[in-house]
């Protein structure tokens, strides 16, 4: 109670020098924790006194435990914020959000960065899940997942059958969630998984089956084959594939019905067989296989020949036997053919036939079954020789013969045989050996032991001979190793089996090496001569029963008479039935015997072989006649298979031989080329030495060509015939070489679109088959702008349109054979629309000065400096011409003298009934004109030098044609709609002689006036040829048809001739009304004669010196074009030339022109001083044309 409390210091007291305010060290850093785990925000501050630490979040003061005991929040001393586990729901996220610590004493606060809390999260549910895929091998596949949303997001990687796949395999990639394999193998099928990982967990899609399956691809096709009727056939194909491809066979595309023909799997091949043929199966089959990712198909072609009969062929032949005297012989000889063929025996040297079931002649010996078979019983020596079997049909006959040998019974008998001799053994000392030995023959052989080669029996009492030939050895020593063996010794010979005996110091080796007698394989069956050579004997056999192990392998022994006494041991290891016997001697005569061998050791011996001989080697060097070799030769038969096409360069040949000679020494085999030559090629040969081989391969054969084969059997310089020529096609293969002369040209107009592509086939020894179609690509730097195009074989050239302007393309050709599109050609480059270069072959084009001047630009540019100088010289004569005036108008007339039209001094043709032709003729007679000068020649000098003169009849025949001279007309423009013409009652008034070429209202008739004649005059045409310039016709539409007139060849077309633009130069024309002061403007009556007239000269052109003359007289008239401008550009006489021109041509063409105006002045002068005269005269009997319609035209060129 007396204790006071010391009080605390103002804000406002003095500080302490050591204190501070707070500041904070370590701030808190972003969390992503996940949910119920435990999480902390670091916050240390520093400061004096210690400051004390709060937390908020999102503004908010954080209760930790120091304010609710219960929190999940604590507050630890440094400052941090501890979260035992955070909390988050759905509805509830009380922990997420953003967090500051602040510090705080007397002194001050501090407040720390921003943190924020986030709660990691991954769902379940992948948003796509991966699906099965299927796809070949070589193709892409691709499997796809999203993963499930999460935060933070989550990443994705592949499992393949439960473990991580590898990506270091370059054919893998992962782009987010998509997995791509390129170019696909067989072990890339199995279940794949998509797996998404963030800090949360891992979650795996669902299962996705990757299946790889391979395209069905044929191991072997069919193959074209050619039968008789009633003959089988087959067709065989093998396929592979994954899956197993189903296989079905169609004819002419219809799926094969079962029943007529065979159709089954045998081992690999899928079978077609068709036991008889007949003329209806002809036809080509087809072997489809078909599987999930493909489909491949083969055909081959049955040709059915038939034929009426069969001819005979043997099915058993007859063989040569050895025969003991006193034993029975037979020969087989069976035959078929249509019809049966009879078959009957002969002796060679007699004349007796011996036919089935014919009762024998004195000798019951022999005889023939009722298949052909001759048995001969009881065989004595004088039975030895040749006997021939024959069969006879009515399409021919066939013979075999057979040698009979007779053997001497004792002579001829083999040496003993053991069946059953010692083997490798190993005893203990002082036990017993037993060492096996059974021999068996006719005489009943005697058996004897050998040690090391010396004798044993009597030398030893430990040593004894068993009853069967054995050797048994008591209480045995070291002494008694060595080599033991058995001899078995008769009469006709003897045979020596050899064994090894060791003996060891061990109780633990007795009987180590022995083995059991009755766990030997049993003897096989007595062996088969299948065919005989001068060198070797095939043989085959049939196993024996197997009394303990497997039979491993075959062991052949032999006995030669002339070769040795003994049986030897000719071949061992011998896995198959089937075995040929090589390096025999010709002309001996072999028996054989066969053992089976097991892992006991070798079993008992079959029994002999029937004796065999082999052939004599040189049956010309014992004096045979070559006659006899011929015919022989001549007699053997060769049939061939159907070649087997091994691959693109190889060919297996095998052939069965009919009536086979002793004197074939072997077989040559010849072939051709048959395809891709003009003629069949030469034969080539293969020879094939051995005589009993009946095949061989011919290799380094072009590849997708058709050979020839035949086969012919030789001996000597003799040969056989052949056999029926047979074909084989080796396999193709894509061509080796590219199509040659490859040529890219542009089609049509400079802004085409369009390539041709044109080229020759590629070599012949590079096709590699027969070229089915044709590749062309035309490539662009973007695949957008790729054109790609194939074509049949038969197709040396094509268009590919389709391509943009302006893009470069690389042109590349390819031939393409059944394997596949061979090499491609250079490529050729091209640039569709370059004004410059429109072809490149590799590399940019040469220019040539010929483009250049086809350009718009440089043809412009010449027309508007031609345009530039005419108007020059318009302008010119404009004021030269404006300086002579004072001609009157004056009317025109003509007079008729004896059937002749004349003007003056110049003829004229007219069609005044036209009404359609206002002006009728309006320039230059026609260049058809006949210059006859001697008629009509005028009195007067108002010419222009020529005197021409014209039969009226001729009017109705011929076009318009008026003369060089100034003849005028008035026109009637009453009938007209659309001429500004002036009222009726104006008066004309008389205008300058001089044509004022810049008149608004002469280009304003000019445009609108219809249907003149534009030509140019023979006078000016032969003037302007001597100067070497072309008369152009520049006029509007020219070329154009009218009506039914011809169409004028090349009416538009330039000219390459340094011709002039002063073609359309127009020249002044005559006043076209009457003089002022005259009767009614010419004649009072207002009558006028229809051939007493002529039309007004208007401007002139001249045309084409190339023009037919005739198809220009036929065609109809052409008016300028309407609607155009009245400007003096527009006008038809100042349209450029696109011709050059110089300065000497200028001065030239001025000249004369001037001359041809001089003279128009000249003729006006006189035409003026007599056509009032004329008109007086003539008013009185001729109508005049209305004075109305001159004036009115009066009107409309006058006017200014």
């Amino acid at each position: 109670m007396g204790l006071s409390e010391s009080p605390v210091s103002p804000p406002g007291s003095r500080l302490r020098q050591e204190d501070s305010p707070p500041r904070i060290v370590e701030h808190p850093s972003d969390l992503i924790v996940s949910k119920g785990e435990p999480a902390t925000l670091n916050c240390k501050a520093e400061g004096r006194p210690t400051p004390t630490v709060e937390w908020y979040k999102d503004g908010e003061r954080v209760e930790t435990d120091r304010d609710n005991p219960r929190s999940h929040r604590m507050l630890l001393p440094s400052g941090s914020l501890f979260f035992l586990r955070i909390v988050h729901g759905r509805r509830s996220k009380p922990d997420d959000g953003s967090y500051v610590c602040v510090a705080r004493n007397y002194l001050g606060e501090a407040v720390s960065r921003n943190a924020s809390l986030e709660v990691a999260l991954l769902r379940d549910d992948f948003r796509l899940n991966p699906q099965d895929v299927v796809v070949a091998v070589g193709e892409t596949a691709s499997l796809e997942c999203q993963a499930p949303r999460g935060h933070p997001e989550p990443t994705t990687f592949w499992r393949k059958d439960k473990a991580r796949l590898d990506l270091k395999d370059d054919r893998i990639t992962v782009r987010g969630g998509k997995l791509t394999i390129s170019n696909t193998k067989k072990t890339d099928g199995g279940i794949y998984v998509c797996v998404a990982a963030n800090m949360v967990g891992e979650r795996e899609s669902e299962k996705a089956q990757l299946s790889v399956f391979e395209r069905p691809v044929f191991v072997q096709r069919p193959v074209n084959q050619v039968v008789l009727v009633d003959e089988s056939v087959e067709f065989r194909c093998q396929v592979h594939g994954d899956p197993q491809p189903t296989l079905r066979w169609k004819k002419e595309d219809v799926d094969i019905p079962r029943g007529r023909y065979d159709i089954r799997y045998e081992k690999e091949d899928f079978l077609l067989r068709i036991k008889k043929a007949s003329v209806s199966d002809q036809g080509t089959f087809t072997c489809l296989a078909e599987n999930r990712v493909g489909k491949v198909e083969a055909s081959a072609y049955l040709t059915i020949r038939a034929r009426p009969v069969e001819a005979p062929q043997f099915v058993v032949r007859p063989r040569d036997q050895i025969v003991v005297q006193g034993r029975t012989a037979t020969f087989p000889c069976e035959t078929r053919g249509k019809p049966q063929p009879t078959v009957f025996w002969q002796r060679e040297g007699s004349q007796d036939l011996l036919f089935p079931s014919q009762p024998t002649k004195g000798d019951s010996r022999v005889s023939v079954s009722v298949n052909g078979e001759l048995t001969i019983s009881s065989v004595q020596r004088s039975d030895a020789g040749y006997y021939i079997c024959q069969a006879l049909t009515v399409a021919g006959s066939i013979m075999a013969k057979a040698q009979l040998e007779v053997s001497d019974a004792l002579k001829d008998r083999p040496p003993p045989i053991i069946r059953q001799g010692p083997s490798n053994q190993t005893q203990a000392l002082g036990g017993v050996s037993l060492l096996r030995c059974q021999a068996s023959g006719d005489p009943e052989p005697t058996v004897t032991w050998r040690k090391n080669g010396v004798s044993l029996l009597g030398k030893d009492p430990r040593f004894s001979l068993l009853e069967h030939g054995s050797l048994q050895i008591q209480n045995t020593r070291l002494s008694d190793l060595g080599l033991y063996t058995c001899v078995a010794t008769s009469s006709s010979g003897e045979t020596s089996w050899s064994a090894y005996l060791d003996v060891r110091d061990s109780t633990d080796l007795i009987d180590f090496m022995s083995h059991n007698a009755t766990a030997l394989p049993g003897p096989p069956s007595k062996p088969e001569v299948t065919d005989v050579t001068k060198s070797s004997i095939s043989l085959s056999w049939e196993p024996g029963p197997e009394a303990g192990s497997t039979v491993s392998s075959y062991v052949i022994e032999a006995f030669g008479q002339s070769v040795s006494n003994s049986w030897q041991t000719v071949a061992d290891h011998v896995k198959t039935t089937e075995f040929t016997v090589k390096d025999l001697r010709p002309n001996t005569v072999y028996l054989f015997i066969i053992r089976a061998v097991n892992a006991q050791g070798l079993g008992d011996p079959s029994p002999m072989s029937e004796p065999v001989r082999t052939q004599d080697i040189s049956p010309t060097a014992q004096g045979v006649d070559h006659r006899r070799v011929q015919k022989e030769l001549g007699d053997v038969v060769v049939s061939m298979h159907n070649p087997v096409v091994l691959s693109s360069t190889s060919v297996q040949v095998t052939w069965t031989v009919e009536n086979p000679s002793q004197f074939i020494q072997g077989y040559r085999v010849l072939f051709r080329q048959t395809s891709g030559l003009p003629s069949p090629g030469p034969w080539q040969i293969q020879d094939l030495k051995v005589a009993s081989e009946r095949d061989v391969t011919l290799s380094g054969l072009k590849k997708g060509i058709v050979y020839e084969i035949k086969v012919r059997p030789y001996f000597n310089e003799f040969q056989g015939a052949d056999s029926e020529s047979m074909t084989a096609r080796t396999m193709e293969e894509a061509p080796g070489a590219p199509p040659q002369q490859v040529t890219v040209l542009t089609v049509g107009s400079h802004n085409s679109t369009s390539i041709s592509v044109s080229w020759d086939p590629p070599p012949t020894d590079q096709q590699n088959g027969i070229i089915q179609e044709y590749k062309i690509w035309c490539l662009a730097n973007e695949t957008r702008f790729h054109v790609n195009k194939s074509v049949d074989a038969t197709i040396r050239s094509v268009v590919v349109g389709g391509l943009q302007a302006g893009v470069q393309y690389r042109v590349e050709v390819a031939a393409g054979t059944s394997a596949g599109v061979g090499v491609k050609s250079k490529a050729q480059l091209i640039i569709l629309g370059n004004p410059l270069s429109d072809i490149m072959t590799g590399s940019e084009g040469n220019n040539s000065i010929s483009d250049v001047v086809k350009q718009p630009a440089f043809i412009a540019g010449l027309g508007g400096a031609c345009w530039i100088v005419l108007m020059g010289f318009s302008a010119w004569l404009y004021w030269r011409r404006k300086k002579r005036k004072g001609l009157s108008n004056y009317a025109v007339t003509f007079q008729r003298d004896r059937g002749l039209i004349r003007n003056g001094s110049r003829p004229g043709l007219l069609k005044a009934g036209d009404q359609g032709l206002p002006w009728l003729a309006d320039s230059w007679p026609s260049t058809s004109l006949p210059a006859n000068g001697g008629l009509g020649s005028p009195k007067g000098s108002g010419n222009f030098g020529r005197g021409d003169v014209l039969p009226s009849a001729a009017v109705e025949k011929t076009g318009t044609m008026l003369s060089d001279g100034a003849i005028y007309s008035s026109i009637d423009f009453m009938g007209k709609a659309g001429y500004s013409s002036p009222a009726r009652g104006s008066q004309p008034t008389p205008y300058a002689t001089t044509q004022i070429l810049q008149s608004n209202s002469f280009h304003e008739l000019a445009v609108d006036r219809p249907d003149p004649r534009w030509k140019a005059s023979l006078q000016a045409q032969q003037e302007m040829a001597n100067l070497g310039y072309s008369l152009t016709d520049r006029r509007p539409g020219s070329g154009a048809k009218v009506g039914k007139k011809k169409k004028v060849k090349g009416g538009t077309k330039a000219s390459k001739s340094n011709g002039t633009c002063w073609a359309n130069m127009p020249l002044p024309p005559p006043p076209m009304h009457p003089l002022p002061g005259t009767e009614n403007h010419f004649c009072p009556n207002g009558r006028y004669d229809s051939n007493s007239w002529a039309p007004p000269m208007s401007v002139q052109t001249y045309r084409h010196q190339n023009l037919d003359n005739g198809v220009e007289e036929e065609r109809g008239p052409t008016p300028p074009l309407r609607g155009r401008s009245s400007s003096p550009a527009a006008a038809p006489f100042g349209q450029p030339s696109s011709s050059s021109l110089s300065s000497a041509h200028h001065e030239e063409m001025q000249s004369i022109l001037q001359a041809h105006l001089d003279e128009l002045t000249r003729a006006y002068q006189y035409e003026v001083a007599k056509q009032e005269e004329r008109c007086m005269f003539k008013s009185k009997f001729v109508n005049l044309p209305p004075v109305r319609a001159l004036c009115d035209l009066g009107s409309v060129s006058g006017e200014k």
